[in-house]
């Protein structure tokens, strides 16, 4: 149950960066970001109402509340990394970050990792490298990768908190961590100046990114509770699969043969950690 709650939080962040991303490039990441804040907060209190679980405690409120803090950064950085940079260097290199740092922060917590999935951690540093290596200067690449650090480790530390707060309170610990991110990417949305043209068409997607958002972290939460850290991290790191493919499908991106090389690496990484 935990990896197939995973998967599924896997699919929804996959599809909700794609729409964000599509919705940034028609107008700032920083409006789109607050809207889909908004909408994982909405998602969060229905989320408490259906699972309320034990009540919130002072525990999982201050855990909840350091979730949002990589939230907000995670989120801002990956949506104005698909905005200004190539969708498959951003979102590729934040999922491997994702996947990578709480599966160490999970071993030294205690979780046991074979050697099978141990070798699945280590193949993903260099699966950085190849995905996000440019035949040339390119400054579009360049601020992909950029952006994609700082996104995955945002995740990061959105997934460590998660874990950290449990399940015993239900969906409690969304709440003051989607509040804490609205209000920290405010700033960034009201700072943020519109592009020339209509940015009518920038709602639905930037809507569909938020419903699916807070959808994602629910899934998310549910899976710690079912299975270990390092597994869960990387079950939903699988997200760029979903974003590339609909990339290349809708926007018809293309890689080269190193960047295939490391989203495949990057996929064997993640199988092996899983079978481990």
């Amino acid at each position: 149950m935990g990896a197939l709650l995973a998967l599924l939080a896997s699919l929804a962040y996959g599809s909700s960066d794609f729409a964000a991303g599509v919705g940034s490039r028609r107008f700032a990441a920083g409006p789109v970001t607050a809207v889909v804040q908004a909408f994982g907060l909405l998602a969060a209190g229905v989320g408490v109402l259906l699972f309320p679980g034990a009540g919130p405690t002072s525990h999982v409120l201050t855990w909840g509340a350091l979730s949002g803090l990589g939230s907000a950064a995670g989120t801002l950085a990956l949506y104005r990394g698909l905005s200004v940079g190539a969708m498959r260097v951003t979102a590729t290199c934040s999922a491997v970050l994702t996947a990578v740092i709480p599966a160490l922060v999970g071993l030294v917590l205690g979780d046991h990792l074979s050697p099978v999935a141990m070798t699945g951690v280590i193949i993903a540093v260099p699966a950085i490298a190849l995905v996000s290596w440019q035949p040339r200067s390119d400054r579009r690449g360049r601020a992909g990768l950029g952006h994609g650090i700082v996104a995955g480790a945002g995740f990061a530390l959105l997934f460590i908190a998660l874990d950290r707060a449990g399940t015993a309170s239900g969906a409690w610990p969304l709440v003051p961590g989607q509040a804490a991110a609205l209000v920290l990417v405010l700033p960034f949305a009201r700072a943020a100046r519109p592009r020339e043209g209509d940015s009518r068409p920038a709602v639905l997607p930037t809507v569909v990114a938020g419903l699916l958002a807070g959808t994602a972290n629910l899934l998310f939460l549910a899976a710690t509770g079912q299975g270990q850290l390092a597994v869960v991290a990387v079950l939903t790191a699988l997200y760029p699969a979903v974003t590339v493919l609909l990339a290349r499908v809708l926007l018809a991106e293309r890689s080269t043969r190193l960047q295939v090389t490391g989203l495949l690496a990057a996929a064997a990484a993640t199988a092996l950690t899983t079978l481990g």
